[in-house]
């Protein structure tokens, strides 16, 4: 989504191919090539596949047209500025609801923006961050702050307003005749300590909205790596179903077979996965070559 795809993208393809990467395009690894062939072609895999499996919002209504997972949203976006043609969900004219408050969710927001959509909301249901740290978030913690990134800033410009609403819980989605949503109904929500001490959203009586929207953007995170592939090539996984690979050598349970990125840390920024991917590397090559000058 932030980089331009000539001028970035694109110029990066081109002088892996001349530095002789070889690419298979459209070539599903567990399917259309079978898993164990990669473990027969070749001396050593590096598993890069993400954490893409996203997280789904089962509430009623979830059954109508219009309602997209953000991943495929801004995929099909993306392909369809690569390859010129326009087989993409667009968001022009539309009244736009994002549920979720992340990067993906922000991505969302700039993305609709740009089609030309008539408005757009992001929900999210945590409560809004402070302006300054509180007290239970001190240094050296992350600071849990408010900030308007990039696509809320825009939004602001163009709307007047940040599209965030925050402490806020999406409870259905309307539908009209055909089928497709219309609407999504919300309630605000109040975070509330349970009798095991854990903090969970309660609904605010009297809060019930109805968001008019053509379109619904589910950018809730990812629940981990899909794992058709990696229960084919048996690697052992973890509790949240990512895979189990050592953090200093990226070896999995599999000889050979090495893991990086966000299949093996959960989803993550892109800075972990150009770091995780040159890591990857230097440990194949030791594997391969008894040692390694890679950094």
């Amino acid at each position: 989504m932030k980089l331009d795809k000539e001028a970035v993208l694109l110029r990066r393809v081109k002088q892996m191919k001349e530095e002789g990467v070889r690419f298979r395009l459209n070539t599903r690894v567990g399917s259309k090539y079978p898993a164990q062939r990669l473990l027969a072609e070749f001396d050593a895999v590096i598993l890069a596949t993400g954490a893409g499996a996203p997280r789904d919002l089962r509430i009623e209504g979830r059954q109508l047209g219009g309602i997209h997972f953000a991943v495929d949203f801004l995929t099909a976006n993306t392909r369809a500025l690569l390859d010129g043609r326009g087989n993409f969900v667009s968001a022009q004219g539309k009244d736009v609801i994002i549920i979720g408050g992340g990067d993906t969710g922000t991505d969302c927001v700039a993305t609709a923006l740009r089609h030309g959509c008539r408005s757009v909301t992001q929900l999210e249901i945590l409560p809004k961050p402070p302006l300054s740290r509180a007290q239970v978030n001190p240094w050296p913690e992350w600071p849990v702050l408010y900030h308007v990134d990039y696509g809320q800033e825009e939004v602001a410009a163009r709307f007047g307003s940040d599209p965030r609403r925050y402490a806020t819980s999406a409870v259905s989605f309307k539908g009209d005749a055909d089928g497709a949503v219309q609407g999504v109904q919300t309630v605000e929500v109040r975070w509330e300590l349970n009798h095991a001490g854990m903090r969970i959203p309660r609904e605010v009586p009297g809060t019930a909205r109805e968001h008019p929207a053509q379109l619904v953007l589910l950018a809730m995170g990812f629940l981990g790596p899909e794992q058709a592939l990696l229960e084919e090539l048996d690697v052992a996984r973890d509790p949240n179903t990512t895979i189990s690979a050592d953090f200093e050598d990226y070896a999995t349970s599999v000889p050979g077979v090495f893991a990086a990125g966000d299949c093996r840390r959960g989803q993550s920024l892109v800075v972990w996965a150009i770091r995780e991917g040159r890591g990857a590397a230097r440990e194949c090559d030791r594997f391969l070559m008894g040692d390694s000058e890679l950094p």
